[in-house]
């Protein structure tokens, strides 16, 4: 060996080399034993000096020290260094364990067990470890006690610590190490106990050693483990004690001898004596109420460690142990370790029904609750999760009987857990909290009063917010290759499994408003003030929850059925509809018909067609035969556009589809096909070929037309068909869906074959009332009008159905100007095209008008008046006229003596006669039809008094319009007619003496047509000669002052009283059939009255006062005939006494009228009835009135007007007052003259042959009127 140089460098570490070489005989060491690096040790120096009696403590630590920190940094180095000696490296492993045992500095003890250890894991040759594992276990033999064991049993454990397989070679080699180990585990120090039990608990990590050690364990280990894990005070022993324990009850064997002997214990504690053997429950317990948080949590892992082998055999232990009690106390722990390791504990204990039995839940429900309100403020996802699936599993495991919560504020708080909780960001978190959700909706943990409904509510809102939230979020459907495909099944999966917990929690909601509807606590809150709103009811909360169906769970279903179809998910889904019928009665009608019109009998057939074929899925197949068969009954209960049915009839229709829905699970052509089958149909087939034409008929009659129109015609004939050939009569409701189906499918070009139709009258005329199987709908009105061999038989009946269901309204249409022409409803459009193409169908709408209740006539009636107005081009005149003719002369035969009793629809015959008799045309000669109905109407009103009003007007108005709307020829006939109706006369005496009495009653109308067919008839019968057979008497004194005196809003009664004034001044009092009578006793007259008699000058004055305000109202009526009379007047007087007729044409007040009335706007000179007024002063010279200058003004203005504009009543008018002023002279310029009369003359008849004429025939108010004959 080299010797070292005199004298070294100086520098750093220079003092600390001495400490670590031995300096008397490191000289003599060769250099390989030397570490080439910082710190310098020589390994022969640490042989001679460590194990040197001489050597201080200090020293010899400080060395082990540097070579642990050597070895830590350059591992390599000192390996390489140790080991290039095998004789070298066993001597300085022997040394440096002979003085880890021998010395008693425990630090410098420490320091070699660790330099021992970290030196043989890094040499890994087997004859050190061997030689290593001899010499602890030689030690172990050769010690008289385990006084001193310790240092050899730490130096073991760490040893198989670091080296795992070094437990399977002490074990099988050493195998009586494990009696000196039991020696050390009864040895009274906790010290040596702890090492022992942490080599235990080495030895016992390897499966292969458990295995050989299981007999050790139960035959010596177990009890003297438990006494000891009881005894332990240090924790050192108490942590070592549980790890071993965490080791052993990985095994299921070990834990059954332990929970084994733990029940020996127990049962030996039970009977009086001393006490015997540990239980590990008890000793557990012990640790959960020390306050030491590394033991709580130690203690609820191997509590845990015991269940998960299995809960239903060890639980019980813990539960009579009341270790629940302690475990719920820790929840409410700063430490989320330790409320973790709680819930794992709380967990397993749930899957013991003594859990609850024994009310612990009861207990640490609140406990629970605060813990998950603590938690959720943390940002710990897997402490939030397994929260929620403690309280989760409590909330579904709890027995019925059990309250659960004994408090409303617990229960609120709940909630309000759980509600934060399904808003979680986290899927996997707000997953647990729906589960949750929805045990917490059972009734017995709701039934505590008060019902907190507005809370459950709040919850229900976010669940079902959380996941509309989560199925909009947009999948990433990019053309990446498989693996996002799979990523978009994978989240499409999830989101179907959130949706199904959604759905199962709303179930529940719905279960439990079922459930409360029996209890009549549950009904309303009962701390709600009186005056408060009832939000905080079942009501309002089962009407939330229907509306929360309809906008959020239909929505989020539909979109999910998008991607993906799954059986259990659409189960739950029809049976929260299905609830939701019962939940809310009085809306399932209604909420019925919104299914059905979503296509939700089409999804549901789809649904049983494609999961529920055989057996397969059987409750997916009662729940969706359960959901159509409410939604089913619901809708033909309260049918659209029919009559509800009988008891009796739902009782059959309940029964037929409880048999044969459960049977329906083939798709629509196979359904179709079925249907069709006209071979021999037994009793099952028959319900449910009926049942599939039943979900066929609700389908199409709420728009969801999902099998082809002519398939579905063509299968309804065939089943039909197949009925009457086996003799069999269908239901009345099957019936009603047949024919519904049959009319909406038909096509408009073919027909059904005559054997389709007679079996169809045969079915029909074996039910008592149409009603029965009637729709509504315009295609079955046009299916049962197009058969002759239907409409026969069924035609009347059918259509008086038709127009009971009409609702559309028919006064608006009726009332709108015949200019705007408004659009339609498309029923009446569909029945005027039926009209169109056959027009007898009118007799039956006539014989409806005569027969029907009153509001199904009037409805009759508005529709043929609209068709008329509307089809002028359909000449059916002639048809309803003879048609009335027989209805009229069957009335009068049967009811002469009083018509107005026979039938309250008559007033409505009459009106649609008149408005017939209005589509004429002008001057058309009147048929010798016409002349009888003339004849019977006034026959009619002869029979009628002034009372019957319903009856006069329609029919005065047909007399009217008959007399002045044909030529003078038939004019003259038809007065002739009219006139020898002597009680026609009559009732016109008896209507007129009203004026006075009635001028503002709802008689007004009457009273107007009664005047004007006065006039007419006094007219016809003056000009024609006619002979009267009862003349009619008139107070003229009357007549003077009811225009003298004129109520309000009755300016056509004004007109027409002016209308029979003009006819009787025209023929100068002298008609046969009007007698002019004076009223009552009158004084004698006056010389200068005697030549204008019957009139007297006061009443001449008096009557042109009349006339003059009558113009001020500016009606255009009724200034024509204030015009026209005042014409009739001045000739009269003109005859008798011009005097007085100038002196009346120039009162001054004629002025001021002719002002007021041309002030009514520009040009308004020309309107022509003052046109008229001013050719009456221009006649009467009355210049004061009406001056040279004044009329030039007009003529001027006349000249610049654009004479094409005009109408022809203003023409004409405006022809008479230039020739008037012509033939007086007034015109002094000559050109102007002659243009104004070339224009006029030339003028006039080219616009009365190219303008249109306006209508003369009117209706106004009720009353038939002719413009010509008020105006002229």
């Amino acid at each position: 060996m080299a010797v070292r140089p005199a004298a070294d460098p100086p520098g750093p570490g220079r003092g600390e080399e001495a400490v670590l070489l031995l300096e008397r005989a490191h000289y003599r060491h060769e250099p390989r034993w030397l570490l080439p690096v910082y710190p310098r040790l020589c390994l022969a120096c640490a042989l001679e000096l460590l194990p040197g009696p001489g050597v201080s403590v200090v020293r010899k630590k400080h060395m082990l020290s540097c070579f642990r920190d050597a070895l830590v940094r350059h591992a390599s180095l000192v390996t390489q260094l140790v080991a290039q000696d095998q004789r070298v490296c066993n001597h300085f492993i022997s040394m440096l364990f002979g003085l880890s045992c021998n010395v008693e500095d425990g630090s410098v003890t420490d320091l070699c067990i660790e330099v021992l250890v970290h030196l043989t894991t890094q040499l890994k040759l087997e004859q050190t470890i061997h030689c290593l594992l001899d010499e602890c276990h030689k030690e172990l033999c050769n010690m008289p006690s385990m006084r001193g064991s310790l240092a050899t049993l730490t130096l073991l454990g760490k040893l198989v610590d670091s080296m795992p397989a070094l437990a399977d070679e002490l074990v099988m080699e050493h195998g009586n190490l494990m009696e000196h180990l039991l020696r050390g585990l009864v040895y009274p120090n906790e010290g040596v106990q702890a090492s022992v039990c942490y080599l235990y608990g080495k030895l016992y990590s390897s499966p292969t050693a458990a295995e050989i050690l299981s007999g050790h364990f139960r035959e010596k280990l177990c009890p003297l483990f438990l006494s000891t894990l009881d005894g332990a005070q240090t924790k050192e022993l108490q942590i070592n004690c549980l790890g071993l324990l965490r080791q052993l009850l990985k095994y299921d064997l070990f834990v059954s001898m332990i929970m084994n002997k733990s029940a020996l214990a127990e049962s030996a504690e039970s009977i009086a004596g001393p006490p015997g053997e540990t239980s590990l429950p008890l000793v557990l317990k012990k640790l959960l109420l020390s306050r030491d948080e590394t033991l709580q949590v130690a203690s609820a892992h191997c509590i845990t460690a015991v269940l998960v082998h299995s809960p239903v055999k060890h639980a019980p232990a813990f539960i009579h142990a009341d270790i629940p009690e302690f475990l719920f106390e820790h929840l409410s722990s700063s430490s989320e370790v330790l409320i973790w390791s709680s819930y794992n504990c709380l967990i397993l204990l749930a899957e013991e029904p003594l859990f609850f039995s024994k009310c612990h839940t009861v207990y640490g429900i609140e406990a629970v609750v605060r813990s998950l309100q603590g938690i959720l403020k943390v940002n710990n996802t897997e402490l939030h999760k397994q929260g929620l699936l403690l309280f989760a599993e409590i909330l579904t495991r709890q027995p019925e009987e059990i309250k659960l919560f004994t408090s409303s504020a617990v229960r609120r708080d709940a909630g309000r857990a759980l509600q934060e909780a399904v808003s979680s960001p986290v899927l996997e978190v707000a997953a647990e909290a729906v589960k949750a959700t929805s045990a917490f909706l059972r009734k017995d943990h709701q039934s505590t009063p008060p019902v907190q409904y507005r809370e459950l509510r709040a919850l229900l809102e976010a669940m079902l917010s959380r996941c509309a939230e989560l199925s909009q979020i947009p999948l990433n459907r990019r053309p990446l290759g498989h693996a996002s495909s799979r990523d978009s099944e994978k989240a499409i999966l999830q989101r179907g499994k959130f949706l199904l917990s959604t759905l199962e929690g709303f179930r529940n909601a719905c279960r439990l408003a079922v459930e409360f509807q029996s209890e009549p606590s549950a009904q309303e809150n009962p701390f709600t003030a009186p005056s408060g709103e009832k939000e905080d009811t079942l009501e309002a909360f089962s009407e939330f929850l229907l509306s929360t169906c309809d906008s959020s769970c239909i929505p989020m279903v539909m979109r999910h059925l998008e991607q993906a179809t799954h059986p259990a998910l659409m189960e739950v889904f029809l049976s929260i509809l299905h609830s939701l019928f019962v939940i809310v009665p009085h809306m399932k009608e209604k909420f019925s018909k919104k299914l059905a019109a979503s296509s939700f009998i089409q999804l549901t057939l789809e649904l049983k067609a494609r999961f529920c074929r055989g057996l397969s899925h059987s409750a997916l197949n009662q729940v969706c035969s359960s959901f159509l068969f409410y939604m089913c009954l619901n809708l033909l209960s309260v049918p659209e556009k029919t009559g509800p049915p009988s008891q009796e009839e739902l009782s059959e229709v309940s029964e037929l589809l409880q048999h044969g829905l459960p049977q329906i699970s083939s798709r629509s052509p196979e359904s179709l096909a079925f249907l069709s089958d006209r071979q021999y149909v037994e009793g099952a087939a028959r319900q449910r070929q009926c049942c599939i034409l039943l979900l066929f008929y609700l389908a199409y009659i709420h728009e969801d037309r999902f099998v082809s129109e002519a398939e579905l015609s063509v299968a309804v004939q065939s089943f039909l068909l197949s009925l009457q050939d086996q003799g069999e009569r269908p239901q009345l409701v099957v019936f009603r869906a047949s024919i519904y189906l049959l009319a909406i499918c038909q096509d408009k070009d073919s027909a059904l074959d005559e054997a389709v139709v007679s079996a169809i009258r045969k079915f029909l005329e074996g039910i008592p009332d149409l009603r029965l199987v009637y729709t509504h709908h315009p295609l079955l009105l046009r299916f049962f009008l197009s058969y002759p061999e239907l409409m026969s038989r069924f035609g009347h009946h059918v259509l008086e159905l038709w127009f009971s269901w009409e609702d559309c309204s028919y006064e608006e249409l009726d009332d709108a100007p015949s200019a705007e022409q408004p659009t339609l409803p498309t029923s009446l459009a569909a029945l005027f095209q039926m009209l169109r193409s056959s027009p007898s169908i009118l007799l039956i709408l006539l014989d409806l008008i005569y027969s029907s209740p009153v509001d199904t006539a009037r409805k009759v009636l508005i529709t043929l008046r609209i068709f008329l107005r509307r089809n002028e081009d359909v000449q059916v005149g002639g048809l309803i006229r003879g048609h009335f003719l027989l209805i009229l002369q069957h009335l009068l035969v049967e009811h002469g003596a009083s018509p107005s009793g026979a039938s309250r629809n008559l007033p409505l015959l009459l009106g649609l006669l008149s408005l017939v008799q209005l589509r004429n045309e002008p001057e058309q000669e009147l048929d010798s039809m016409a002349m009888k109905l003339l004849h019977q109407v006034s026959t009619l009103c002869g029979k009628c008094s002034p009372t019957d009003m319903d009856i006069l007007q329609p029919s005065f108005n047909f007399l009217y319009w008959s007399l002045h709307q044909t030529t003078p020829s038939s004019q003259k006939r038809a007065a002739a007619v009219l006139l020898s109706s002597t009680a026609l006369i009559q009732l016109l005496e008896k209507v007129l003496a009203l004026t006075l009495a009635e001028a503002d009653s709802p008689r007004t109308a009457l009273l107007c047509s009664a005047w004007l067919l006065t006039a007419s008839f006094s007219a016809q019968q003056h000009n024609g000669g006619l002979q009267v057979h009862q003349t009619l008497s008139v107070e003229l004194d009357q007549v003077l002052k009811a225009l003298s005196f004129p109520k309000k809003k009755t300016a056509l009664l004004s007109a027409a009283i002016l209308c029979f004034l003009r006819t009787a001044l025209q023929q100068s009092f002298s008609s046969a059939l009007v007698a002019l009578v004076p009223s009552g006793a009158q004084p004698l007259p006056a010389p200068e009255d005697t030549v204008l008699a019957p009139l007297g000058t006061s009443q001449v004055l008096s009557l042109v006062i009349g006339l003059q305000n009558l113009l001020v109202q500016k009606d255009p009526l009724l200034s024509h005939a204030c015009v026209g009379c005042l014409e009739a007047l001045l000739d009269y007087l003109h005859a008798r006494s011009p005097d007085i007729a100038l002196h009346v044409a120039s009162q001054p007040w004629n002025r001021f009228l002719l002002i007021s009335l041309l002030d009514a706007g520009e040009n308004s000179f020309l309107r022509p009835e003052i046109l008229r007024l001013m050719t009456l002063f221009v006649r009467y010279q009355s210049s004061s009135i009406l001056s040279h200058e004044e009329v030039g003004h007009v003529l001027q203005g006349v000249s610049l007007t654009d004479l094409s504009t005009l109408s022809n009543t203003t023409l004409q008018a405006l022809r008479s007052f230039f020739l008037q002023v012509q033939s007086m002279g007034l015109l002094a310029d000559h050109s102007m003259a002659q243009t104004l009369q070339a224009s006029v003359e030339g003028l006039s008849p080219s616009v009365s042959l190219g303008q249109p004429p306006l209508q003369d025939m009117l209706c106004l108010g009720g009353v038939a009127v002719s413009l010509s004959h008020i105006r002229d």
